[in-house]
């Protein structure tokens, strides 16, 4: 084989050319292309040189960019040679050149007044093989075929390349007709050696013209579409003319279905005239068009929608409080006000369905509650969870007019039922949110007014829906975060945390049974002691309801079933020992006693989410100027209670035996651990006061005595709330000594009368009444 250069030949010595940047465009050797000049540094350029000169052409990596710099430029281009240079009318100038060879950038000279740099000249070279050839061959082929598919390309220019002779120049050629990235013509351009360039112009040209043929493919199976509709609605046209020639009925068997369906819906007389006028709109639409299918879909859902199905309530008393009993333990106030509903629905049929929100912490059986209170009355139940609702249109739907609408979840949830007096649950209302798609509580407010809710209105459906025989159950760990509006509506009902008593029940009664059978286990081969659940309950779990304890319980059941499975055990009797064994080391301690060893403790009660809780405060003193320093996340009204009570303390100093001069003499320090908890409220007053008072008088506080109330500055102690919860809380703790605001003891009522016969309860209204229960003997402070 020989070897060829090509058809361009000369010199390898570098030569200094000025630069001409362009944009959207690469310029390959042996092509003309006219480009017009609009920059001041080119058209600078063109003032200096003449027709027959030779720039260099590099283009600009981002065409975007409106004054590119030396790094903006590719590094390989081609030499041009200006054929003519024509002046426009703007200013600008049009000049039509040809490239001649490529050129590889060494390196810039200078850019004023315009771009300048080295380059040196790249000839083609290369040795005649049958690879070449056969590339060659088959770059004319696909170029071709490419014609036939593009208007882009020209029957001269097809005829052009077919003459090439030489391969360098062939690819140069086919890649500058084609319609490709500037990117991918760069590439090819940078492609020095011929047969890497002719290989890369086949995968390019390949690759386009797979792409031509799939937009051909489109575009004849949109046109065979078209012509079937066109044929399809002739026909339907030319049916109709003859079935009403022969007097035949012209509506369609499923047109007749939906007529049908109508009449059997049983629906309300206004509600009935919308669905038949919507029935005739439908008549009179091509069954193909988008319009039909909307109107289709919201005959169905008028159609489906139980208009006047009910199902029968189990109206026996005794049989409903049989069930709930047996379903849940305790909740006699839930209950209670079932039967109450039960009692009045037998007397007077017509009653619409209560309306009620059960809020208690986590655990405590608010929603399995619902579902009991559905089995019981023979009703259907429906759970919705409004946890993290932003939008409006989860409960109301969307208008018909957008595509894909649907009615909101309540009416999805009477239409999956099949029945319009339900028991509705819905789930975690205190956490419904809104943004900039509405406020999900607003909508709400209509469905949950028993004044509204027969006449809902959804806005996909536009017809009133009467949901006044639906029971509405809410659900909530806090009644604060829910809308002052929405809660007005709905009967509050408080499900106060479990006792340790009733904890024990609800394990013996319904934990237990639940987890033997779920574990494959039987009651003869695992029993639980009443001392093994109580160590359950008051060393591995700490909460308001059950769900852990439910969790722990489990865990036991599962290490009894490894046992047995292994054959090592028939049966086990779990006892406080074999629950430490397969639980762990114990996790929570009655720790009151061993933490208040000094002055300066005392123990508050506080309310949380998910049940009461006892909180220590200490105090401390240091040698200082009289600063008081607050620490444990508190709130700005706990400070404020801190302040005010080390200002009674100040202004009754000689009553209380403190020092006058404290504070000139000492800083204090009130912290409350758990500091990564925030705390805030002015329940903890009097806890704040008894630590202080502890700390200045150096006298310890009882390890047997909680408190809670609010203090002023006059002395007097104010009522709270959380009684009932604060209560229990000291009483899981183990403290039996509570010191109340004098007009919270009437909260007493609300907790379990056993509970009360435990404690012992000391009512105060002056902060100095405080000090008569809370001090004992006077100890030597030890830091």
């Amino acid at each position: 084989m020989s070897e060829n250069t090509g058809a361009q030949k000369g010199s390898k010595v570098p030569t200094v050319l000025p630069i001409i940047p362009l944009r959207n465009e690469v310029l390959f050797p042996h092509q003309f292309m006219p480009i017009t000049v609009a920059r001041e540094k080119s058209l600078k350029l063109l003032e200096d040189v003449q027709d027959d000169s030779r720039v260099a052409i590099l283009t600009q990596m981002d065409s975007n960019v409106e004054n590119p710099t030396f790094s903006d430029l590719y590094k390989i281009g081609t030499v041009a040679k200006i054929m003519r240079t024509i002046d426009m009318p703007d200013g600008s100038k049009t000049i039509l050149i040809q490239g001649q060879y490529r050129i590889k950038l060494i390196t810039f000279l200078e850019d004023k007044p315009y771009f300048k740099a080295m380059f040196e000249p790249i000839y083609d070279e290369y040795a005649e093989s049958s690879r070449i050839d056969a590339f060659m061959v088959n770059l004319r082929k696909l170029f071709k075929q490419s014609v036939e598919l593009s208007s882009d390309i020209t029957y001269e220019q097809l005829v052009m390349v077919s003459n090439i002779k030489e391969p360098g120049m062939l690819a140069d050629m086919v890649i500058s007709f084609s319609s490709l990235t500037i990117k991918e013509k760069q590439e090819v351009l940078d492609t020095i050696d011929v047969e890497d360039r002719l290989k890369k112009a086949n995968i390019l040209i390949n690759k386009r013209l797979q792409t031509l043929e799939l937009g051909e493919k489109i575009q004849s199976d949109i046109q065979s579409k078209m012509n079937k509709m066109q044929r399809d609605m002739y026909l339907r046209e030319q049916l109709k003319a003859i079935q009403k020639e022969l007097g035949e009925d012209s509506e369609n068997t499923e047109i007749n279905e939906l007529r049908e369906k109508i009449e059997k819906a049983e629906m309300p007389k206004d509600v009935k005239e919308i669905a038949d006028k919507e029935l005739k709109r439908l008549t009179q639409m091509h069954p193909s068009s988008a319009e039909f299918t909307v109107a289709r879909t919201y005959l169905d859902w008028l159609i489906d929608l139980p208009w006047s199905k009910s199902t029968q309530d189990n109206l026996d008393v005794d049989k409903v409080q049989q069930q709930l009993d047996n379903d849940h333990y305790n909740l006699e106030k839930v209950k209670k006000r079932i039967l109450e509903y039960i009692a009045v629905r037998k007397l007077k049929n017509d009653m619409k369905g209560p309306i009620l929100c059960f809020v208690g912490p986590p655990g405590v059986g608010k929603t399995s509650l619902g579902r009991s209170i559905a089995n019981a009355m023979g009703r259907k139940f429906i759970r919705m969870s409004l946890g993290g609702i932003r939008d409006e249109a989860e409960i109301r739907g969307h208008r018909r007019t957008y595509i894909g609408a649907l009615p909101g979840r309540i009416i999805q949830g009477i239409k999956k039922i099949g029945s319009n007096n339900p028991v509705f649950m819905l789930d975690e209302i205190d956490k419904l949110g809104y943004d900039f798609r509405g406020d999900p509580s607003s909508a709400l407010l209509e469905v949950l007014d028993p004044e509204q809710n027969f006449t809902f209105s959804d806005h996909y459906l536009e017809v009133p829906f009467d949901l006044s025989k639906v029971m509405f159950i809410a659900t909530a760990n806090m009644s604060e975060p829910i809308p002052a509006p929405l809660k007005d509506r709905m009967e509050v009902i408080e499900i106060p945390s479990y006792v340790e008593e009733d904890k024990l029940n609800i394990a013996k009664e319904y934990l237990i049974p639940k987890q033997i059978q779920e574990h494959g286990l039987t009651t003869e081969q695992i029993q639980f002691d009443d001392e093994a659940l109580k160590l359950i309950i008051r060393s591995y779990t700490r909460e308001a309801g059950v769900r852990n304890m439910e969790r722990e319980i489990a865990a036991v059941c599962r290490g009894v079933a490894t046992e047995i499975a292994r054959g090592a055990v028939d049966k086990k009797h779990v006892d406080e020992a074999l629950v430490t064994e397969y639980l762990g080391p114990i996790r929570f301690f009655a720790e009151t006693s061993e933490r208040i060893r000094t002055s300066g403790i005392a123990v508050g009660l506080a309310w949380t989410p998910v049940g009461g809780d006892i909180l220590f405060i200490e105090s401390s003193k240091m040698t200082g100027k009289g600063q008081l320093k607050l620490t444990g996340k508190l709130g700005d009204v706990m400070k404020e209670s801190a302040q005010a009570a080390l200002s009674y303390i100040r202004a009754n100093a000689t009553e209380f035996g403190v020092d006058d001069d404290i504070q000139e003499k000492y800083d204090i320090h009130i912290h409350v651990p758990a500091g990564a908890i925030p705390k805030d409220g002015p329940s903890a007053g009097v806890t704040l006061f008894t630590s202080l008072l502890s700390l200045l008088t150096d006298t310890k506080v009882r390890d047997d005595v909680a408190m809670t109330g609010e203090i002023t500055l006059r002395g007097a102690v104010l009522p709270v709330g959380g009684i009932k919860e604060k209560v229990l809380a000291a009483n899981r703790a183990g403290i039996k000594n509570i010191i109340l605001p004098a007009r919270n003891e009437k909260d007493l009522v609300e907790i379990p009368e056993k509970i009360r016969k435990q404690m012992k309860f000391y009512f105060v209204e002056q902060m100095s009444d405080v000090t008569k229960h809370v001090f004992a003997k006077k100890t030597s402070r030890s830091n």
